[in-house]
């Protein structure tokens, strides 16, 4: 039977790279910057044994501004990237459709958390959900993992102006680097507690 996994599942923008301005989209590798430390930060999840799975709504597509070709292109590079830091991205899943469309992946929808439960036996929850908007963090919620709310001087997203009582995000952090700081003293005392020792 396949080994059931724990993950850190990541939104895109505002979490890995810096978001684009407001009502924009990154549709090119040109406008792709990672955030301050993310790549050390992702090589240390791996180095933990958690999937780094990335989850992205990318709404662009539908509206013309890019193509998925254009999307792919994108990720490669950014593989590429972490990878000469010896950072790795297990998966990635994308919606490519508009609000409009009513499709099953958009977040806060649950389809891409789904789809990847099932190809990496994923248990949800041991398993955390990083992003930067409220429908992050309701898919999150949904699909059962505990959930972090980025909240950091490169985010302009409205959302974030949201109190934690109206989000319900388990934590509200600043950076990745945090959100790996509180998911490993989480993991350590869950060790001990099933040890009973704590």
């Amino acid at each position: 039977m396949k080994k059931k996994c724990k993950c850190v599942f990541l939104d895109r923008d505002g979490v890995i790279n810096k978001k684009a301005p407001e009502g924009d989209y990154i549709k090119n590798w040109s406008e792709f910057k990672f955030l301050p430390n993310v790549k050390e930060d992702i090589k240390k999840l791996n180095k933990a044994d958690f999937l780094v799975i990335i989850i992205t709504n990318q709404r662009g597509i539908a509206k013309g501004l890019m193509t998925e070709e254009d999307l792919k292109d994108i990720h490669t590079k950014m593989i590429e990237e972490l990878k000469k830091s010896e950072a790795k991205i297990d998966g990635i899943y994308y919606c490519p459709h508009d609000e409009k469309d009513n499709c099953n992946c958009r977040k806060p929808k649950i389809g891409m958390f789904l789809k990847a439960k099932e190809d990496f036996n994923i248990e949800m929850n041991k398993s955390w959900l990083v992003g930067d908007s409220k429908f992050d963090i309701l898919a999150g919620q949904r699909a059962g993992c505990k959930t972090v709310l980025i909240k950091n001087k490169f985010n302009k997203n409205k959302d974030l102006l949201i109190k934690n009582k109206e989000i319900k995000a388990d934590f509200i952090l600043f950076s990745l680097r945090q959100t790996v700081i509180k998911i490993f003293y989480n993991n350590y005392n869950s060790i001990f507690e099933n040890k009973g020792e704590l």
